[in-house]
């Protein structure tokens, strides 16, 4: 298939929506990765039995705890699980037994249907930084961050050509009251961009809000048989399911749309400092969180997945793409399989506090491994600074640039015989050049992937045009994808809906910023 779908909007809504089509800027945007190369698997059979054995003790002698959740507790008990209190024992093999009704594969819709992506597979979906209260950029430095900016990065991610997602709370809009601005978020990504997006967890009413304004913006009956959100729901590792984002997850579940299950792993402070422990832990919480969103729906969508960083024994500190972060992301991408479930893992992490070497090589290194470790849906993608506090406007768009590259390495090598360029070597022959041979003419506009950013001039050009370093030159792309940008046509009657609705929600309760 053809790895670039061009953008199209959608019509409708009279001649003003017309005339804004025949002026909309039309985007190159990527296609969602399809992976050519192998995964690598760094656990051997022996090594996975282990770790799933103990992951079942764990579950039957230790067991799990659902907090502030009666209801919870009903439907283990009905399941056949041992409850004391709030804690859950499940007997060895119901979690898996539960697990096998989830699908391997599903599509999230977005509103341009050429949007739409495959979670699951052979496929890997690339998604925005998610939760930071600070951003950042090279004019203002580090602030709190406003729904204002929270705007600008939906619109950087939907000017991206390699982002295949929309996010979801790409940085925490701190001036807007905590109970109303997921109404705003959500506006934000349903009309500024046209890709798909995540629901609100914080709150089992936040949910239910996703839902109902998904309902406006695709209607009822599509949202009924589709899948179009995918939200994100933290496990409190080690072991404890709180009521919160368990209600969220029922919301969910109930509605078919998608949720991540994902333990929030730091090694040393929420889990063992072992890499086997880690995965015991990993595999026991979201096998756990799956078995409970299939006892809602069967069939729910869910996503297995495994956020894991280590952490500087001397400080406390978390750290980033480290080797032992890198053996647990492989290792939970080959446990998931064998449960048949879709992977999230991976992202452009780095505890640096600027987008400089430090944050190049750590956001690296966890990008690469995701890649090769089978992730079907990379959340942080781009945008992480100092360790998941901040999101980075120039980060962001260096980042983005670089996922390109992930295209590039997923596709593989081309073995057909243009491929192989047996041609162009008897052209050439001993001692001559390959730059005006007819292969080279045919092939060099997409012979190598080309970075949008970086600057490989000469010296003398450089210096002339400012000696400007990276992060000066993504300040200056941030300005023009900004300057550049074009809201992606919607129905005026659907956005009336969206507005009215946030409108009303707004209205029928206080501000609260607690």
């Amino acid at each position: 298939m053809n790895d670039i779908a061009t953008g199209r909007r959608a019509r409708g809504g009279g001649g003003a929506a017309r005339r804004a089509a025949r002026t909309a800027v039309i985007l190159e945007t990527a296609r969602f990765i399809t992976r050519n190369i192998p995964d690598l698997e760094i656990l051997d059979v022996e090594a996975l039995e282990i770790i799933e054995a103990n992951a079942e003790t764990l579950l039957e002698e230790i067991g799990v705890s659902f907090v502030e959740n009666p209801a919870a507790l009903d439907r283990w008990r009905e399941a056949g699980a041992d409850v004391q209190g709030e804690r859950v024992r499940l007997p060895r093999g119901l979690a898996r037994k539960l697990c096998a009704t989830a699908p391997g594969q599903f599509t999230q819709h977005a509103r341009n249907p050429e949007r739409n992506v495959e979670i699951g597979g052979r496929g890997l979906v690339l998604a925005p930084v998610y939760g930071p209260p600070f951003v950042r950029d090279q004019a203002g430095g580090r602030r709190y961050a406003t729904m204002e900016d929270f705007r600008n990065f939906v619109k950087l991610g939907y000017m991206s050509k390699w982002l295949h997602h929309s996010g979801g709370t790409v940085c925490e809009p701190t001036d807007i009251p905590v109970n109303k601005r997921h109404l705003d978020m959500l506006l934000a990504h349903m009309t500024l961009s046209d890709k798909p997006f995540m629901g609100s967890v914080t709150e089992p009413s936040r949910a239910q809000d996703s839902v109902e304004m998904a309902s406006l913006l695709f209607g009822e009956e599509f949202v009924q048989a589709n899948t179009v959100m995918t939200s994100l729901i933290n496990i409190n590792s080690p072991l404890t399911f709180d009521g919160v984002m368990m209600g969220a997850l029922e919301t969910y579940a109930a509605a078919n749309q998608a949720c991540i299950i994902s333990p929030f792993i730091v090694g040393g402070a929420m889990a063992p400092v072992s890499v086997a422990g880690t995965l015991t832990q990993v595999l026991a919480e979201v096998m756990a969180g799956v078995a409970y969103a299939q006892l809602i729906r069967p069939g729910a969508p869910v996503i297995f997945g495994a956020f894991v960083t280590s952490i500087d024994m001397n400080s406390g500190a978390p750290t980033f793409g480290t080797p032992e972060a890198a053996q647990i992301t492989y290792g939970a991408g080959q446990l998931a399989r064998r449960l048949g479930l879709p992977y999230r893992s991976g992202g452009a992490f780095c505890g640096s506090k600027l987008p400089d070497a430090q944050a190049g090589y750590e956001s690296a290194n966890s990008l690469n491994v995701a890649l090769l470790a089978g992730v079907n849906f990379m959340l942080h993608a781009c945008g992480w600074l100092e360790g998941g506090l901040v999101a980075s406007y120039e980060k962001f768009v260096i980042d983005a640039d670089q996922l390109g590259a992930l295209h590039q390495l997923a596709r593989g090598i081309d073995m057909s015989e243009n491929g192989q360029a047996m041609d162009a070597i008897r052209e050439v022959g001993p001692g001559g050049h390959y730059l005006g041979c007819a292969h080279t003419q045919a092939n060099f506009k997409s012979a190598f992937w080309r970075s949008d950013l970086l600057d490989y001039k000469p010296f003398e050009t450089w210096d002339e045009a400012g000696a400007r370093d990276t992060q000066a030159l993504a300040a200056e792309r941030v300005a023009r994808l900004l300057r550049d940008y074009q809201e992606p046509t919607l129905d005026p009657a659907v956005r009336e809906a969206l507005e009215e609705y946030v409108t009303r929600r707004k209205a029928a309760m206080p501000d609260a910023f607690g």
